[in-house]
């Protein structure tokens, strides 16, 4: 998932094209792997676990469907129009068949775990079902698709974290890096899917994370994000248990690798964030001064039905703890669900004056989508009218673009440091990267090169970008 300011319910699910990767150079006589990513930056980090894992099966990496010996695409089942834009694509890769009969095509992750063989029988195109916890079975999965088989693995892991797997950076600026901490989620919230499709919560060997930390900072990459459903419950011990690292002792072990290396972090909950992570972010400079915290709801009775274990007193005290401990600089952002099973007009509104109680700095909205087999589906009706949520979800958007141009504003005048990260998207004669907060900063090229910091005094803004001049 690509950093975006304002998202909707269509624009959170990407598409990872991958793009040339250096060994695509040397891939001459080997079978090409082509993949697409969709939704969570869990995703994208899978899927270059699974790059790996194939390159050791003989695969190179391709940016060219029509290249492809096997196509591969990692899906994302949080909501209903998630996975109706893979059937979607799916549904182009009949002429692909026609032309190359010989094309595998795999569809891996939350979607193929949450559907299992039914996606075979549904999706005739498709020859290969993987979930999240199977990837390294991929290999002989693949010679059952090259027999003529139909091939499935959807078995769901205690311990599998693929910490001894070096992952292939896909798309990659060569700047920034996903590290997978742990996987699964042990939350059971009532709308969400993750737990059934991911499995329960477990955590990779803290030196493990460390390690792959310094192999990323000696390739020249200068930020990296710590990844997981809820990385603020991640756990370790060493096998005799006479170490233990929570979430706050990783995040001090990482950013000790260099102070040149940013660090980041993704996702928070709201019950799990404590005092001792805040104030580990406020003793390393290069731990970056940005966190999401998804509250889903600025309602108590509505956060009690959706089963988020907090109300919206502790999540306010939470982010009071935060503007106390790291300022009000600090960037915070929000996942918000409009329009949630049995929500009132009044409860809506408290969602709202939550955001003008935060002032976030962007979020991701959606109405609410009902997903099978999830205990709100099992329990209640999905009652409120579509235009009604249409109306709400218009109504946070609105809003929040409102507070992410007054947080904007906020920046002008002052420098920040930013890390280059390439060339505007739209002139070649500026450059972009990120502040602390995670806000992207266009600015003149000038000299400077992608991966560099640069002090930028911030001139102007929108609610989505960060306007200014470097700082010579």
């Amino acid at each position: 998932m690509k950093t975006l300011e304002i998202l909707t319910p269509e624009d959170k699910q990407g598409i990872d094209l991958p793009r040339l990767l250096e060994d695509e150079q040397n891939a001459l006589g080997k079978k090409k792997l082509y993949i697409e990513s969709y939704g969570c930056q869990m995703n994208f980090s899978d899927s270059e676990i699974v790059a790996s894992i194939m390159r050791e099966k003989g695969f190179a990496t391709t940016s060219s469907i029509n290249e492809a010996d096997l196509v591969l695409l990692n899906t994302c089942a949080i909501r209903d129009n998630a996975e109706q834009k893979v059937r979607n694509r799916l549904s182009t890769f009949t002429s692909l068949k026609r032309r190359k009969p010989d094309t595998m095509i795999g569809v891996l992750g939350c979607m193929a775990e949450r559907l299992k063989a039914k996606l075979l029988e549904e999706e005739k195109v498709v020859d290969m079902v993987v979930g999240p916890d199977a990837y390294r079975d991929l290999p002989r999965l693949l010679d059952e698709v090259e027999t003529g088989q139909k091939a499935v693995n959807v078995f769901l892991s205690k311990e599998e974290t693929y910490a001894d797997i070096a992952p292939v950076r896909l798309n990659s600026n060569g700047v920034t890096a996903f590290i997978s901490i742990m996987r699964g989620c042990d939350n059971m919230c009532s709308f969400c899917v993750v737990p059934f499709t991911r499995g329960r919560e477990r955590s990779r060997d803290a030196y493990s994370v460390v390690q792959e930390a310094q192999d990323l900072f000696a390739q020249g990459y200068r930020e990296v994000t710590l990844l997981g459903q809820n990385v603020d419950s991640y756990k370790w011990a060493s096998e005799d248990g006479t170490e233990q690292v929570n979430f706050a002792g990783l995040l001090e072990k990482v950013a000790l690798v260099s102070p040149e290396l940013r660090v980041r972090f993704s996702t928070s909950h709201p019950k799990d964030i404590t005092d001792e992570v805040l104030y580990t972010m406020k003793k390393y400079d290069n731990v970056c001064n940005y966190i999401h915290l998804p509250a889903q709801s600025g309602n108590s009775r509505v956060l009690k039905i959706m089963n988020r274990t907090y109300d919206r007193e502790w999540y306010i005290n939470r982010v009071d703890a935060i503007r106390r401990i790291l300022g009000n600089d600090c960037g915070i952002s929000q996942d918000m669900i409009a329009g949630f099973c049995t929500e009132t007009e009044e409860e809506h509104r408290d969602t709202l004056t939550l955001m003008d109680y935060v002032k976030y700095d962007y979020g991701y909205m959606f109405a609410y989508s009902e997903r099978p087999g999830t205990p709100a589906a099992k329990k209640f009706v999905d009652d409120i009218p579509e235009d009604v949520k249409k109306r709400r979800l218009n109504e946070i958007i609105a809003l929040q673009q409102q507070h992410s141009l007054e947080r904007n504003q906020q920046a002008i005048g002052k420098v920040h440091k930013v890390l280059v990260e390439g060339t505007s998207k739209r002139s070649t004669e500026h450059l972009q990267g990120r502040n602390d907060q995670n806000k992207v900063v266009v600015f003149p090229k000038h000299n400077f090169t992608k991966g560099q910091y640069v002090n930028v005094l911030v001139t102007d803004c929108t609610a989505a970008t960060l306007l200014g001049e470097p700082v010579l």
